[in-house]
């Protein structure tokens, strides 16, 4: 059995708004074993960036339990959380805006080993530094520049040897390669998983690219509206997904073939309110198998087979039915 670094259970992050409560993240439960990746998606809204964030404590949780190397970090206090941030880290969607426009390079990268404590001298840090730049691709001459000297792919290098200088267990990524050209993409997402590789990383991978957490994930969590819906091993999801919302989701990704005829599962409906939501599956009103099941009552998350996990009331009969199609 593997390890697991991380356990959230239960988690829940609801905000006040003037109409009401919102539901930003609503119960949701998963783990990720020690060295491996979580690929979590969905569209835009479903709550993906704000788990990432409340399992670090960038923002705090409603309710719910965050388990990290088997302490609930929830009950850490102020010098715990401080302690705890050499070993979760962060790396945020968009290079330009997550760096200090005022900072070099190399004070960007020195900027937490300074926090911590971790160099004995000027020295000993510039080593660091030159070790981390060395580390995620980015020559030594561009100690001295600034983020908006450099293109997209140099200025998350940056926010990736940002993340490593404090040698983190766990790191929570999100949507690192959606602000980078598609070339670009790749060689980050090669540099990760080389680190990975190299140092033995646990990555929370938040993106809404289907495509690039298929090849990048061992394990892939589907959200909706700030629930849980489906999660499954990476090939088993693309393989065998159950959850309707999640066959839509597989249906759109694009095929780079002039003869390939896409079977795109069109969503209509209106979108259910996070906001003071009734009991009822919230993806009832996009789906075309929903029933007054599916009206009256949330369904839970339950097992179907080893590690493959969905909330869905009818999910038995859509599979049976594409059996027989």
């Amino acid at each position: 059995m593997e390890d697991k670094i991380l356990e959230v259970r239960n988690l829940k992050k609801y905000f006040n708004t003037p109409k009401g409560t919102l539901h930003a993240v609503d119960g949701v439960s998963f783990s990720i074993g020690a060295g491996k990746t979580l690929g979590v998606v969905g569209e835009s809204g479903c709550g993906k960036s704000t788990t990432g964030r409340v399992i670090l404590r960038l923002l705090e949780a409603t309710d719910g339990e965050i388990i990290f190397e088997g302490k609930n970090i929830r009950e850490f206090d102020k010098d715990q959380m401080v302690k705890l941030r050499e070993e979760m880290q962060i790396i945020f969607q968009d290079p330009f805006a997550s760096l200090n426009p005022r900072m070099t390079v190399s004070e960007i990268i020195a900027e937490p080993l300074i926090i911590h404590k971790k160099c004995k001298n000027k020295a000993e840090l510039n080593s660091r530094v030159k070790q981390l730049m060395e580390t995620v691709g980015l020559t030594e001459r561009l100690v001295n520049t600034y983020p908006h000297e450099l293109d997209g792919g140099r200025r998350q290098r940056i926010g990736i040897a940002r993340a490593l200088a404090l040698n983190p267990k766990f790191i929570v990524c999100d949507e690192p390669v959606s602000a980078l050209d598609v070339s670009i993409q790749a060689q980050v997402l090669n540099l990760m998983k080389d680190l990975q590789d190299e140092l033995g990383l646990t990555y929370m991978f938040i993106t809404h690219d289907l495509s690039v957490v298929k090849h990048f994930a061992d394990e892939i969590a589907v959200m909706y509206l700030g629930e849980l819906v489906e999660k499954a091993p990476s090939k088993d999801l693309f393989k065998n997904p159950v959850h309707p919302y999640t066959k839509a989701l597989l249906s759109s990704i694009p095929v780079p073939s002039l003869k390939y005829k896409m079977n795109r599962i069109k969503l209509e409906g209106e979108i259910t309110s996070p906001i003071n939501p009734a009991p009822g599956c919230r993806f009832e009103k996009r789906c075309v198998y929903a029933k007054d099941i599916c009206r009256k009552e949330s369904p839970v998350l339950k097992e179907i087979s080893p590690g493959h996990s969905y909330s869905c009331h009818l999910a038995k009969e859509i599979k049976a039915e594409n059996e027989k199609n």
